[in-house]
């Protein structure tokens, strides 16, 4: 039987904040999907997910809620 060799992930440091799945789906206008898969592969961290984000085009349609 063959078995699937999933790539071993380093973790990584965490920079900003972390977000929740739904705060950065709401925050972004991203489906369930979108979100989640991109949120596996990068991590919550707020910094990497908003340079992620920018370097796509997407801006936010909602505003960030750190500084309230």
């Amino acid at each position: 039987m063959t078995q699937i060799h999933q790539p071993e992930r380093r973790s990584r440091t965490l920079r900003g904040r972390p977000y929740s799945l739904q705060e950065f789906a709401a925050k972004y206008g991203l489906k369930k999907e979108q979100a989640e898969s991109l949120f596996t592969r990068f991590g919550p961290s707020s910094v990497e997910l908003d340079l992620l984000m920018a370097a796509k085009r997407r801006p936010p349609v909602l505003p960030d809620h750190i500084h309230e």
